[in-house]
């Protein structure tokens, strides 16, 4: 009877701390990214009454511990630009003031005075820094570092190399007859500078580009001003004849103090046939679009995060530049990172090494922006678990008055 009482005390508290992992994750349920938890109960060892099998007696159960589940939690979208969610694998990595790494799936992430990227806890959000754009738009990845884009962030002016002009010239214009058109181009300080080219129509099918500039500009204009393969000709169909290059137009001596300007008018494809861009036809002289890529410096007016976690800077420039990209970490095992509260994880050896890479490589999974996870808690079936655990907090407890009274009988049996 004595084993009995033990027994039914063990299953009250055995199963009183399940009712505490249930509590927990109920009260986690608008917890950001909780992962709820599953208790796991085993038997103790039995005793053998002969020696052998078949004659062993349980002794209660005791609390093997918990298991996380790492479903996805459902996506939530927020308004906030900042606001972070894995759809798939991987933890996001931050960092304390001592160097400490740390693992979270909750991504309510904010800029703060400084122009660092951190949680709600004021831990630093790591990524890659963005060293270049290569050609065909893939990024150059340098080390991981904490994502700070301070508020004071510019975006230096570049100086104009190309420019591109369509541009119809009438065939019915008169012999020394002209046309003007105007494109802005910049130089390596990031002044505006107005170029105007001037046709002139020298014969049938045939016209000579000028360039020129406002006073002020370059110290001489006569001769601070050039162009090369200015000559374009036209054959019987209005389309522009093959050339020995495009024109290169130079800007020489600038006033303000910066480098010669150097652009290339992009007129003629690679073979030297025309790119179509220019025509003459019988129709008013027009110009019906230009483009050049040079600009002037700019301030950051907005950080824009993609689904491969880019962090972008927009700048009153117009130029829209990566800065970062975060980086996300993955783990042999998930069940053997260690909790630390405040929705933290860190690295344990029963986890394994973090593998830190971008989103969307290997195993890792993509960036929800403006968006968090929330907690996979699942309400009903906890309260049917409530019920089982409760109906198996009652049964032994019952255990327990059993076994009482039988004692008590026990013991009258002496009166």
């Amino acid at each position: 009877m004595i084993g009995s009482l033990f027994a039914g005390m063990i299953g009250l508290n055995v199963n009183s701390t399940a009712m505490t992992v249930l509590g927990d994750n109920i009260a986690n349920v608008n917890t950001t990214a909780f992962k709820s938890n599953r208790s796991s109960f085993s038997n103790i060892l039995s005793q053998s009454l002969a020696g052998g099998g078949g004659n062993d007696v349980g002794r209660g159960v005791q609390f093997q511990g918990t298991t996380p589940m790492w479903t996805q939690g459902s996506i939530e979208n927020t308004n906030n630009p900042t606001d972070m969610a894995i759809n798939g694998a991987g933890f996001f990595v931050l960092q304390d003031a001592n160097g400490s790494d740390f693992y979270t799936r909750a991504g309510e992430f904010h800029f703060n005075n400084d122009g660092d990227l951190v949680n709600l806890g004021g831990l630093n959000v790591q990524g890659y820094e963005v060293t270049a754009v290569n050609p065909d738009g893939s990024l150059a990845l340098g080390t991981i570092a904490n994502i700070n884009v301070p508020g004071q962030s510019s975006s230096p002016p570049s100086a104009s190399t190309t420019m591109s002009i369509d541009i119809n010239l009438d065939a019915t214009e008169a012999v020394l007859g002209t046309y003007a058109t105007t494109i802005t181009v910049y130089d390596s300080l990031g002044n505006a500078i107005p170029l105007t080219l001037t046709l002139t129509k020298n014969a049938a099918n045939d016209w000579t580009a000028v360039p020129t500039v406002p006073t002020g500009v370059v110290t001489t204009p006569a001769t601070d001003v050039s162009i090369t393969n200015a000559n374009l000709t036209f054959d019987a169909n209005g389309d522009l004849n093959a050339g020995a290059g495009d024109p290169v137009i130079t800007l020489s001596n600038l006033i303000s103090g910066a480098n010669d300007v150097s652009i290339t008018w992009d007129v003629y494809d690679t073979a030297l046939a025309s790119n179509g861009d220019i025509t003459q036809y019988s129709a008013p002289s027009i110009t019906t679009f230009q483009i050049q890529d040079g600009y002037t410096s700019g301030t950051l007016r907005g950080v824009d995060v993609d689904d491969a976690g880019v962090v972008t800077g927009s700048f009153s420039n117009g130029q829209v530049t990566p800065l970062f990209q975060l980086v996300l970490a993955d783990f042999p095992s998930y069940y053997g990172l260690s909790k630390m509260g405040e929705n933290l994880y860190a690295e344990s050896r029963a986890s394994g090494q973090a593998l830190p890479g971008a989103p969307q490589s290997g195993r890792l999974g993509s960036i929800s922006t403006s968006a968090i996870e929330m907690s996979n808690v699942d309400l009903a079936q906890e309260f049917v678990k409530m019920i089982t655990t409760q109906r198996a907090f009652q049964a032994n407890s019952r255990v327990i008055t059993t076994s009482d009274e039988i004692l008590n009988e026990l013991i009258n049996l002496k009166r």
